[in-house]
């Protein structure tokens, strides 16, 4: 089973550090569908926040509840501008002395000075720690089972609040992380943190490939985890976001965003958008035909409406095992489901579920 490093057919992707397959991605898709893959996420930023008010200080800077947040358990938060624009997506977990957030590729070090410099007299040290441990994922049905190969019970499912409508009471929003992952800790260091469709892993860097051997499941490469993101429409900062892009137009008020947190850096922006109900864009799945070329389109292409004129751009595109060519897109909010668009030579339609 040979790795092949997606740096060599990719080498500007961000994720160039990583395996883009082993040989057969579709195995690899199907593999991640009906029973459980590893996949090495290890390019992940990480970074851990000691000190006794690093929650509370947390909870003022972003977007995210996190004054309840127990030891053990996680979220996601995103860090906005003053105008709310996102800045950055930060997956998180808390043990009780330690909040560890694992973040975009090369986004890590932008993030701890961000951070430095909010901290005045607050007691919490922010530090990059991406060089000592490292991210894996488990993804697939049996995800847990093959967790269990590590000694430890696969923590439970996460809890979500469902998003208010527009001019909500306080009462519809409980006073807690919109999204909270259950976890548990690693008996080598580190913690299992439990999505709906995966186990992440924080585990020293210097002991991925014990893991891997004790874990003893089929490896997958970052393009089968790719074709499946893309698939469930779930955002990446970076790629399914621009200079522009606000918590609403690409879904992550739910995972996110507590809107009844009080004031922080781009709240205004959020409580505007979401009481008028008017992103001005929205995410989309892009059914590509791949008739006049099988090359998949580079992030950022435009999206092209009948007329030539640009209503937004393409963030991931990949092959799926069953959907064939999609892509993930951002366009604007008046774009049709059933508009007539084209992303470079190829024809492309928008997802009804989407």
């Amino acid at each position: 089973m040979s790795a092949v490093r997606l740096g060599d057919l990719e080498p500007e992707s961000r994720d160039a550090d990583l395996v883009a397959h082993y040989g057969d991605p579709v195995r690899e898709q199907r593999a991640m569908e009906s029973d459980v893959a590893l996949v090495d996420r290890s390019n992940r930023g990480v970074i851990a926040i000691g000190g006794p008010e690093r929650l509370t200080w947390l909870h003022n800077l972003t977007t995210q509840h996190l004054l309840a947040l127990a030891p053990g358990e996680g979220s996601e938060l995103l860090v906005l501008s003053p105008h709310g624009h996102v800045e950055h997506d930060a997956l998180l977990v808390d043990d009780g002395t330690t909040t560890w957030l694992d973040v975009e590729p090369g986004t890590a070090a932008e993030l701890v000075d961000f951070l430095l410099k909010m901290r005045f007299l607050t007691q919490a040290d922010p530090v990059e720690v991406t060089s000592d441990w490292a991210l894996l994922s488990l993804v697939g049905p049996n995800a847990a089972t093959a967790l269990a190969r590590l000694g430890v019970t696969a923590p439970d499912e996460p809890r979500v609040q469902p998003v208010p409508g527009p001019k909500f009471a306080s009462s519809d929003v409980a006073a807690r992380p919109t999204t909270v992952f259950a976890t548990v800790a690693l008996p080598g260091g580190g913690w299992a943190r439990r999505h709906a469709d995966r186990i992440d892993l924080l585990v020293p860097r210097a002991s991925i490939a014990e893991v891997t051997e004790t874990l003893a499941v089929t490896p997958a490469g970052i393009w089968a985890y790719e074709a499946l993101r893309v698939a469930s429409r779930r955002p990446r900062l970076g790629l399914e976001t621009d200079h522009r892009t606000i918590p609403a137009e690409i879904e992550l008020l739910a995972p996110a965003v507590h809107l009844d947190k009080g004031c922080y850096r781009g709240q205004e922006t959020v409580a505007r958008v979401h009481n008028l109900g008017r992103p001005p864009r929205r995410l989309v799945l892009l059914h590509l035909d791949g008739v006049s070329t099988d090359e998949l389109p580079a992030p950022g292409s435009p999206v092209v409406a009948a007329d030539g004129r640009e209503v937004g751009f393409v963030g991931t595109a990949v092959r799926h095992h069953e959907l064939g060519m999609i892509a993930l897109a951002v366009v604007k909010r008046n774009v049709a489901d059933d508009a007539p668009l084209t992303v470079g030579p190829s024809a492309a339609a928008i997802d009804s579920l989407s």
